[in-house]
């Protein structure tokens, strides 16, 4: 079952651009995947384009072999372009196995563990002021529809001008009390700020909220540097949700490690399909750290995603921004 051909396209669901390829074998058999890299779509697909001239002719069904040739075919390995590129092409390849073999792919990984997916819900509205009456009514609509854990985006998030976090800081933290006021104790609620804050900013944003006021502060710094996380962590004792930056098991490792996430953040079109996903996840559970799948992206990473959760035995809640409509979610 050899690669006859492998395809890219350039598309966009929302507001996200997106890059899909397809992957066909000699026997007409079909294979899509997904680039997580998302907004470097050219980057990827020029490397995509790289090893599609080494990748044709290849037995399809030598995933492993591949990725390693793909990751360690040159001098220089790895890098999020790379792997967002090895995504993929990974994905797309085990589709063409389940597809050969008529069986889900999370069949080839293992089974899965479970017959329902826990999912967490995005709200749209800012936690700012102006949008806290909005934001507290879109929540209890995703609540009654069955959520049990809900994220937020910080005051300022989609604003069109300059993003200046220390503006937005102590608003931020105000409502975040309100809200957790409004929901109740038994929601899980979380906040993502895209790792846009330094330590000192992240560190006095944690100090204004009391305890038990969010349940886990998710991608509040870059993640080049572990030192940096080792001295946020110092600062606060809120659970940290971090991973979706991560290209490898070896970027994810020290993190991992020295327990500097409480939530891995894995995202399955940057890290490097299943092939990957799957090692990283096994060290993330041997730490006793629960695997929260980064989905922000099209249906086909959140098809590759759900049959990755299927088979996790560590798995805690995955990414969704397919909510059913409500009055207060734009259309």
């Amino acid at each position: 079952m050899k690669i006859e051909t492998i395809e890219t396209f350039h598309c966009a669901v929302g507001t996200r651009n997106q890059l899909l390829v397809k992957v066909v074998t000699e026997s007409g058999i079909e294979g899509w995947g997904e680039s997580g890299l998302s907004s470097r779509e050219l980057a990827v697909e020029g490397a995509v384009k790289h090893f599609t001239r080494f990748l044709r002719g290849k037995d399809a069904r030598q995933i492993n072999r591949i990725w390693q040739e793909c990751y360690r075919s040159q001098y220089f390995e790895g890098g999020r372009v790379l792997t967002a590129a090895i995504s993929a092409i990974d994905v797309a390849l085990y589709d063409i196995l389940g597809k050969s073999l008529s069986v889900p792919v999370y069949q080839l990984l293992g089974g899965k563990q479970r017959d329902q997916i826990p999912t967490f819900a995005c709200g749209y509205n800012e936690c700012s002021h102006e949008q806290l009456d909005d934001l507290v009514l879109e929540l209890k609509e995703l609540i009654k529809q069955g959520f049990s854990c809900v994220r937020v985006l910080p005051a300022g998030h989609h604003t069109d001008n300059y993003y200046e976090p220390r503006d937005s800081l102590a608003e931020t933290a105000e409502c975040l009390i309100e809200l957790r006021s409004a929901l109740g104790r038994d929601i899980t609620l979380g906040i993502d700020f895209h790792h846009r804050l330094s330590v000192a900013e992240a560190a006095s944003f944690c100090h204004r909220l009391p305890r038990g006021t969010i349940d886990f502060l998710e991608e509040p710094l870059r993640q080049q540097s572990v030192a940096a996380y080792q001295s946020l962590r110092k600062m606060t004792e809120i659970p940290f949700a971090i991973g979706e930056e991560f290209c490898s098991k070896w970027s994810s490792h020290d993190f991992l490690a020295q327990g500097m996430t409480q939530f891995l953040r894995v995202d399955i079109g940057n890290i490097g399909g299943f092939t990957e996903a799957l090692k990283v996840a096994s060290l993330a559970e041997t730490h006793y750290i629960d695997v929260m799948p980064h989905n922000p992206l099209g249906p086909v990473a959140t098809a590759a995603t759900l049959h990755l959760a299927a088979v996790l035995p560590n798995l805690n809640w995955v990414e969704t921004h397919q909510v059913p409509s409500c009055p207060l979610l734009p259309r």
